[in-house]
């Protein structure tokens, strides 16, 4: 059985941009790893860093890791 993840991160739109969504609701659009730290924080997650987004078992990452930005 698979676990849905709270955080999910979709793929590159045309402008490198990647949706974020945390729970049920979209909260953003990010243009790299720090933009979802910041929406993350917004979110009530004061602890996370640039490094917990990066390697998190909370965050799927759709078409492509925390390295892919461009489409």
């Amino acid at each position: 059985m698979t676990t849905a993840r709270p955080i999910v991160i979709y793929p590159p739109a045309a402008d490198g941009g990647r949706r974020v969504r945390v729970n049920d609701r979209f909260v953003g659009m990010a243009y790299g790893v720090l933009d979802i730290v910041e929406f993350l924080r917004l979110a009530g997650m004061d602890d996370v860093d640039d490094a917990w987004v990066r390697q998190s078992d909370l965050i799927e990452w759709r078409s492509g890791g925390p390295g892919v930005w461009a489409h």
